[in-house]
């Protein structure tokens, strides 16, 4: 088949859409297709390029190497696509308000250190920062923009990756003298794990021994609504942490936290989105202006 007789860009956007979305009928929703429709598109795609792009069953589906590579490569495509759309018809200038409600991890550790620079950039744009780890409504709570982690369960929300950060377990070396360092997953039910105080998509730790999962469920004494608040807790020696890596980063490196149990950790990340409500129409320029900030330069590793 010819290259001009296939539509490049919307394959990788139906492909990127199952990526993201987790599955084909969360991306045939988003998309307003039918999921039939989005399966023979993948199976299209997957026959055109000659490679198995997603192991999928009934139940899950899981990518290939070759499948992560070109979703990695067919977002930042699309991305380079949207931002040229978006620099050709930016001609207004970015003034005005944009509520953004952020996370208190990603608020502390990756947007104070750059607001000034936003600010310096667009003089017009006024911020009113709302911060939760708790999930909103955009609409009722009029929101332009959030910084949410995981999965969107809103086929009417646009979201725009800014990254992914891989999870760590760590506790300060006070706490660890003071009740001895775990080595081993099942350790940790005799030592005060934090947990959060809201509901999580991921409620246990994951663990991996080998070929074997071990799920441990955090059931300390101290529970916290925030991420920036168990970092805290964290260095005051209170207990063991399980955090984005990107939180703890500089802890760690500083002494004042101790990464524990690595040889068990599975390696799994946590994403980071900056998300807004779908619309007709070119987006507001001051809303466009913080996403295309945030996606330069707030990026999550």
């Amino acid at each position: 088949m010819a290259r001009l007789d296939v539509n490049r860009s919307a394959e990788m956007e139906v492909y990127v859409a199952v990526v993201e979305q987790g599955g084909f009928s969360a991306a045939a929703r988003a998309l307003s297709l039918t999921p039939s429709a989005v399966s023979k598109l993948i199976s299209r795609l997957e026959s055109r390029l000659n490679v198995r792009l997603i192991n999928r069953s009934t139940r899950q589906f899981r990518l290939t190497p070759e499948g992560r590579e070109f979703y990695e490569r067919s977002a930042s495509i699309l991305a380079s696509i949207e931002d040229a759309e978006r620099a050709a018809a930016s001609a207004v200038e970015a003034v005005g308000r944009i509520r953004l409600n952020t996370s208190s991890v990603y608020l502390a550790h990756r947007l104070n250190p750059l607001l000034p620079k936003f600010l310096a950039r667009f003089p017009g744009v006024t911020l009113d920062i709302a911060q939760t780890d708790t999930v909103v409504d955009l609409m009722a709570d009029h929101t332009d923009i959030a910084v949410r982690t995981g999965p969107l369960k809103s086929s009417s929300l646009i979201a725009r990756k800014l990254g992914e950060t891989r999870l760590t377990v760590a506790a300060s070396p006070a706490y660890l003298e003071r009740h001895g360092t775990p080595l081993h997953p099942d350790e940790l039910s005799r030592h005060n794990l934090l947990r959060f105080g809201y509901s999580r998509s991921v409620r246990d730790w994951p663990f991996r021994e080998r070929d074997i999962e071990i799920a441990v469920t955090p059931s300390g004494r101290v529970q916290v609504n925030d991420g920036e608040g168990m970092r805290q807790l964290a260095l005051a020696g209170i207990g063991i942490v399980r955090m984005g890596s990107f939180v703890v980063a500089d802890d760690i490196r500083a002494g004042r936290l101790v990464p524990l149990l690595e040889e068990f950790n599975p390696g799994d990340r946590e994403e980071f989105y900056a998300v807004y409500v779908g619309q007709k129409g070119p987006l507001p320029s001051r809303i466009r202006a913080l996403l295309d900030f945030l996606a330069e330069h707030g990026r999550v590793e």
